[in-house]
């Protein structure tokens, strides 16, 4: 069991998308008869519709040149913004954002509004790129902007740009090189943690820059005490978007099973900024309380858990990437995680992360793995113990769903071992 749960772990650096719209699926065109005379081929629906389609491309064609050209320096500063507005509006459609995403014209001059001093303007084509960048064909002349973007960090349009294409490693890699070659690495980002309200988009951006081994090590430099400023925000309750994204990027620092000593040491004390989100209001017996992380007792009655359920998998995926390691393993028993989980068993009802909860509870309840197997991130499952463990697992699920179903949607915790 404990062996599948890190293999499924591995490698699962999953960069967080900004909302966007899906597109349609293209389908492909289909072909028309060849009339050879007037008299041979009755006009049909088909044909009729091929014939609109065809001057509605003109016509859109047309109209996206004149919106082009009214983006332009020679426009002149008023009709540069109504274009803008207009292009803000277009964009917000997935057939809008193809068809700026497909004019790397209309794209610059758009990057060229977002940085200029026309605050209205400004904001609209700010505004535009974020929605645009989630197409596909706008990330390579986007891409090819890269300064100008990055010089307008850490605004929150330009940082909801760059997390749409750093959604690719890619692209992540690019950003990050950028980024150093500007001389200031990820400080901007880290220093734009320390205001008031943090741009919501910086933590989908930390977020899939994490997704890299130089993303996560720019986080985990302990010179620059990076991954604590990230700390606090698991708790941060102005921006679900910020939060999820500054969760997902502790998640993908603890891949790094070399920092979890420092990770779980009281120079950082990672554990109970992961723990507390997942913990209520319950009140614990005072031999049980004191062995809980002195922030997780005597919580007030009046506390909430996360209420987003991909944000508690994901804290429960990064307590799970501590245990990888002997060491890490003993800290989070230690530190009295199991009675925490223990009670998010009893509350949860989301599947995913009920399994979740349920896969944390087993390593820590479970026997120690065996010789050569201390640290569960390195070692490699062969293909048919593979395919055992997956039927194991669909035959665990059968039987957890059917008991829930017989107790009526509750299921009992597993207890943790006497000690």
């Amino acid at each position: 069991m404990i062996l599948k749960i890190f293999s499924t772990l591995r490698d699962s650096l999953i960069p967080r998308e900004q909302p966007s719209g899906r597109p349609s699926k293209p389908t492909a065109a289909t072909g028309l008869p060849v009339a050879v005379g007037p008299w041979l081929w009755p006009v049909t629906p088909a044909i009729l519709e091929a014939a609109v389609m065809a001057a509605e491309e003109a016509a859109v064609e047309a109209a996206m040149a004149e919106l082009a050209a009214l983006l332009a320096p020679a426009a002149g500063e008023a009709a540069r913004a109504g274009a803008a507005e207009a292009a803000l509006a277009l964009s917000g459609s997935p057939a809008g954002r193809r068809l700026l995403a497909g004019r790397p014209a209309a794209l610059s001059a758009l990057l060229e509004l977002a940085a200029g001093p026309g605050p209205p303007a400004a904001r609209h084509a700010q505004a535009c790129l974020v929605n645009v960048s989630a197409e596909p064909a706008a990330r390579g002349p986007l891409l090819a902007a890269l300064p100008a973007l990055l010089g307008l960090l850490p605004g929150g349009p330009a940082c909801g740009v760059l997390a749409n294409l750093c959604r690719e490693r890619g692209a992540a890699r690019r950003v990050l090189r950028g980024l150093r070659e500007r001389g200031c690495g990820l400080a901007p980002l880290l220093q734009a943690l320390g205001e008031p309200r943090p741009p919501p988009q910086l933590g989908p951006l930390l977020c899939n820059l994490s997704q890299l081994p130089e993303g996560r090590r720019g986080l985990l430099d302990r010179s620059r005490c990076s991954v604590q400023r990230l700390l606090p925000f698991t708790q941060y309750k102005d921006s679900t978007v910020h939060r999820r994204g500054v969760v997902g990027a502790l998640r993908n620092c603890c891949f790094e099973y070399e920092e979890h000593e420092w990770l779980l040491s009281e120079e950082v004390d990672v554990l109970p900024f992961l723990l507390l989100p997942l913990a209520g209001p319950e009140e614990f017996p005072e031999d049980e309380m004191e062995r809980l992380p002195v922030d997780l007792q005597y919580l007030p009655p009046d506390k909430q858990r996360e209420e987003e359920p991909d944000i508690r998998k994901m804290l429960l995926e990064a307590i799970m990437l501590l245990t990888a390691t002997k060491p890490g393993r003993r800290v989070v028993r230690e530190k009295g995680t199991y009675l925490v989980l223990r009670e998010l068993h009893g509350w949860e009802r989301e599947p995913d992360v009920l399994a979740a909860c349920e896969n944390l509870i087993q390593v820590l309840i479970g026997d120690e793995p065996g010789p050569g197997m201390e640290n569960l991130l390195e070692v490699t499952v062969p293909e048919e113990v593979e395919r055992e463990l997956r039927r194991r697992d669909r035959e665990d699920e059968e039987r957890w769903r059917r008991e829930r179903r017989e107790s009526g949607g509750s299921t009992p915790s597993p207890q943790e071992p006497s000690r």
